[in-house]
């Protein structure tokens, strides 16, 4: 090969199908890669290699964040939702099979004008998904998390659509397979809402695990408190007209005092960064 063809191909500016020969040439030509090495730029040769090792040592995406970014995502954004613990195979599955069974059993039984079991534990799902989903105890990504240049409760809201996205697909699904109760089988749905909202909203100041468990707990025991006041086979207070309304108004409080915390969720990340950073030293 001629110097000028070196040089040309060097720079990239060798066009086909002079570029194609050239390629076939270098490859069993000694003395030509010699003369290639000497007239290229060592600066871009280097350039060119640590592209080359950052492009084979990225990781590559799984099928959840590239499914993500097709539809639009942004890359960090998908990145993130890509590693929500309760977004993973294990616990969908684990939570399609729970309301499976419930499904099952109302169906079976079939002894109120209600399903009481599905309406009881269907708002449970959403709000430990979202506990989950976000927070030093729970997350193992959290510590990347920390470090992302994320508003923490942009993080945080981000997460938690892509949780109750999943969690009400799955709680709707199941709904469908009790078509015998009717409109009063999505009685779960403002409950779900209200306990989400109001976990999320105190897990500023109790954390991710406390407050997502007091509100769980506080659930429940209205749910027993509701079942010893109300007459066999009729509906508990929760999933009655009163019980909906309430529930929608918890809901919204819950939404406002949401925002209003907001901040602390960064003011919880940078503590956490200072904490980890310290124990590293």
């Amino acid at each position: 090969m001629d110097e000028a063809d070196l040089r040309a191909y060097a720079l990239g500016e060798l066009t086909p199908p002079r570029l194609w020969s050239a390629d076939t040439h270098l490859a069993s030509c000694a003395q030509c890669r010699e003369a290639l090495a000497a007239v290229s730029d060592p600066a871009a040769l280097d350039a060119g290699w640590e592209r080359l090792d950052a492009e084979l040592d990225a990781p590559r995406p799984g099928r959840l964040e590239s499914l993500l970014v097709r539809v639009g995502v942004a890359d960090h954004t998908a990145r993130l939702l890509a590693a929500t613990p309760v977004l993973r195979r294990s616990w969908l599955g684990a939570v399609a099979a729970v309301l499976v069974m419930t499904v099952l059993v109302a169906n079976a039984v079939q002894s109120a004008t209600s399903p009481s079991l599905f309406l009881a534990l269907a708002p449970l799902l959403p709000l430990a998904g979202v506990a989950l989903s976000y927070g030093p105890t729970l997350d193992p990504t959290y510590e990347m998390a920390v470090v992302s240049p994320m508003h923490g409760f942009r993080l945080l809201m981000i997460r938690t659509v892509a949780v109750l996205a999943i969690g009400l697909g799955l709680n709707g699904l199941a709904t469908l397979a009790l078509p015998s109760y009717g409109l009063r089988a999505l009685a779960w749905l403002l409950p779900a809402l209200a306990l989400t909202g109001t976990g999320l909203a105190l897990s500023a100041r109790l954390g991710p695990v406390l407050a997502p468990s007091l509100v769980g707990g506080a659930w429940i025991g209205l749910l027993v408190a509701a079942q010893s006041t109300t007459e066999t086979g009729g509906t508990l207070a929760p999933f009655t007209a009163a019980g909906q309304g309430v529930a929608g108004a918890v809901a919204a409080l819950a939404t406002g005092l949401l925002y209003l915390v907001r901040d602390r969720f960064d003011a919880s990340r940078m503590s956490f960064a200072h904490f980890s950073g310290r124990g590293a030293a």
